[in-house]
């Protein structure tokens, strides 16, 4: 989530204990700081390496592992990309780019209607990935999947000066549904040339936006179900729109998950509020952008603004919108080849409803094997919420494997994975072990009640228990995360890595953790944490600078794992620097990760920031950094996580314009090229106009921003990074 639209409200409303004093537990503060750990402490925060050392025990060999051969970048404080010496960064499909011949080109002064952001690439880059048109030509040709998180008034309306009546009044009708069609996710098709570059095809097939506005299938248990009647859909069977598009996942079937973060502010809700509306933060005011305003226009169609208000208005689900925020907050599965053939005409993506609703940062595949279970991993992105993984009933069937070049029903293959299985939040226990608790109507709860009865559901209202995620795993006793952001795994060993960016409600060592209704114990919707002491995974007070958790399971269907802190984020010069990073590798808030697999049981781990933390933000920018989690090396009492052999194995590899958060992450199959995200620029690229240019260049004078996708490339042609 950027944090220009994070959400500092603290919404869990469960004692459970934190992972905070989950580590405070295991291993003291005084103990990192000094090195001294004990072997218990060693195994869980080992250190960068300490999973990898056990590996190479199993293996019964050390190999040669692989090296990072750029020297690591310094800071920078500029209105351009850096990148090492002998690679290029280039501009490609900023926001406005025109996907197909339906509108103009743009310009700088470019007044932006609802027709041309339908027809042009969405605002604020955030996750995307590739899908090829054959093996042959993956590094050279692929349709581009983007997500579009959300949007910046001032540059969307920075011809007439910003938006109209944002903060009182009724928003114009055509300015709500610009807006509301530069959410969502962008289908793009992209080449590179002999000359190695990139350009956009306006006139591809493949080219496709889904918006807020868009027809979307709802799908698995939530399908059907009362909790998403709505006057649109009284059969529950679809909605309209993605919004606040952020993490995402890649199946191997050949479809994008899209991941619905930040939306509940889109909505409001004054009364007949439920639970899950208090528990998930839908806003009893103005929401976010005031789209509800314009309710009412003489032109609106089919309710297409009032369903931003979720008030009852009606003697029924079925007359009004109530429930129309329960059909958020979800997985999108698209097909980026175009084929939509098990679902209607109208609609170009499914809800898979299975994976939870929360604040989905996104969901990530775990280790893929034949004939076994599918996994994916998902953060709620807040603070102190929680991980969790859906198993899928299926095995995994190779046959099922996606076909690039071919035309085929691939949202069916998802059905038969996503739509069946099992949800689970996860606990992380003080002895480097952890657990994954099924979010079933028949599960026990931490006191002993059956799941479905603790919620106030029926029996067997596996709806229900979905539709109140967060709810169900505040009862089942998960561990409150620090803002879990993305995860990536490492396809050889399985590792799981996840982002905890960052949680500034952290208090002084010594202190107890304090709750919203003024007790300790949590026993009632909207009840939340106020603060939660510091501990050896966040020996800061006010903890900004975040960290890396990473975990090992037995197989995907696992509900066992073992976890470690795998590197502290800090400034260099901050006294608890736990991971003893320095001025060339210094970093805070992770957000965005990538392993890009190298073959040989090796790959490099990409880190990009979404950073706040004045510490660092004085010293640089949002960045890139790369790690080999194979070469590194852990020695016994040695603090982690980076220790001083392992600081030249940490580097800085790219650094964003001045303003920007760097997100998005992906390398072309033959590792020449590194694909990232600038979102919210300040003031970048240095031409406004153009579709393609030299992204180090820096700006002269004031532009117009324009959120982008950067590719780097070796200017010799070679692979990046070694």
């Amino acid at each position: 989530m950027s944090k220009e639209i994070e959400n500092h409200s603290n919404l869990n409303q469960s004692a459970n204990e934190p992972f905070s004093s989950v580590l405070e537990r295991h291993a003291s503060r005084r103990d990192i700081m000094r090195g001294g750990l004990s072997l218990a402490a060693l195994g869980m925060l080992g250190g960068l390496g300490g999973l990898n050392m056990a590996r190479a025990q199993e293996s019964g060999a050390q190999k040669t592992p692989l090296a990072l051969a750029f020297e690591s970048i310094a800071g920078s404080k500029t209105d351009a990309v850096v990148v090492p010496k002998g690679y290029t960064a280039q501009v490609l499909v900023p926001w406005g780019t025109p996907i197909n011949d339906s509108v103009g080109p743009w310009s700088a002064d470019r007044v932006v209607t609802p027709e041309y952001q339908a027809n042009s690439v969405g605002m604020h880059h955030d996750a995307m990935d590739f899908f090829a048109l054959s093996e042959e030509s993956a590094s050279r040709e692929f349709v581009l999947a983007l997500n579009n998180e959300y949007i910046d008034q001032g540059a969307l309306w920075a011809p007439q000066g910003g938006p109209s009546n944002q903060d009182s009044g009724s928003r114009p009708a055509d300015e709500v549904r610009t807006e509301i069609n530069a959410h969502g996710v962008t289908l793009v098709k992209l080449s590179k040339n002999s000359d190695n570059v990139w350009s956009s095809d306006a006139g591809s097939r493949y080219n496709m936006r889904i918006t807020s506005a868009t027809p979307i299938e709802i799908g698995g248990p939530v399908r059907g179900s009362d909790y998403v009647v709505t006057a649109y859909s009284p059969d529950g069977t679809r909605t309209r729109g993605t919004n606040n598009n952020c993490g995402h996942g890649l199946t191997p079937w050949g479809t994008f998950l899209s991941g619905e973060e930040n939306w509940p502010a889109i909505f409001t809700k004054t009364s007949s509020r439920t639970i899950d509306d208090n528990r998930i933060g839908i806003p009893d005011g103005r929401s976010r952008y005031a789209w509800e305003t314009a309710a009412g226009a003489v032109d609106e169609v089919d309710a297409e603004f009032t369903r931003f208000n979720a008030t009852p208005s009606a003697t029924s689900a079925s007359g009004d919108y109530r429930n129309e925020p329960r059909t958020f907050g979800y997985m999108v599965e698209v097909d980026p080849y175009g084929n939509t053939a098990s679902v209607s005409t109208e609609a170009a993506a499914i809800k898979r409803t299975y994976l939870g609703r929360f604040r989905h940062e996104g969901a990530w595949l775990g280790k893929l094997t034949a004939g076994q279970p599918l996994a994916f991993y998902s953060g709620h992105d807040a603070r102190n919420e929680y991980i969790y993984k859906f198993v899928s009933k299926a095995n995994w069937d190779p046959a099922d494997a996606n076909r690039p070049g071919e035309d085929y029903d691939r949202l069916a293959i998802g059905a038969k994975y996503l739509d069946a299985g099992t949800l689970y939040a996860a606990r992380f226990n003080a002895d480097g072990t952890g657990e994954w608790l099924p979010l079933t109507a028949d599960a026990t709860t931490q006191d002993g009640q059956r799941l479905s009865t603790a919620l106030g559901l029926a029996d067997d209202d596996l709806a229900g228990v979905i539709i109140n995620t967060c709810d169900a795993a505040d009862l089942m006793g998960a561990t409150p995360m620090d803002r879990p952001e993305w995860a990536t795994v490492d396809s050889n060993s399985g590792d799981v890595y996840v982002a905890l960016t960052n949680n500034s409600d952290r208090t002084a060592e010594g202190t107890a953790a304090t709750f919203s209704n003024g007790g300790s114990d949590i026993d009632g919707p909207g009840v939340a944490y106020d603060t939660a002491p510091t501990n050896a995974a966040n020996p800061r007070a006010n903890n900004q600078a975040g960290q890396i958790i990473r975990w090992r399971e037995p197989s995907p269907a696992a509900t066992s794992l073992h976890w470690e802190i795998f590197v502290f984020g800090a400034s260099a010069n901050d006294t608890d620097n736990l991971s003893g990073l320095t001025e060339l590798n210094q970093f805070a808030s992770p957000d965005g990760l990538w392993f890009d697999d190298r073959g040989d049981g090796q790959g490099i781990l990409w880190i990009e920031t979404d950073n706040g933390y004045d510490g660092v933000a004085e010293q640089t920018n949002d960045q890139v950094l790369a790690v080999v989690p194979s070469a590194l090396s852990h020695e016994r009492g040695q603090a982690p996580v980076v220790g001083a052999g392992n600081q030249q194995q940490l580097k800085r590899f790219a650094v964003g314009p001045n303003g920007c958060e760097v997100t998005g992450a992906f390398t072309t199959p033959d590792k020449t090229a590194l694909f990232i995200n600038i979102q919210h620029p300040g003031n970048w690229p240095a031409d406004p106009g153009a579709a393609t240019q030299d992204a180090t260049r820096a700006t002269d004078g004031s532009v117009r921003p324009r959120a982008a996708t950067v590719v780097i490339q070796k200017a010799d042609g070679g692979q990046i990074g070694v």
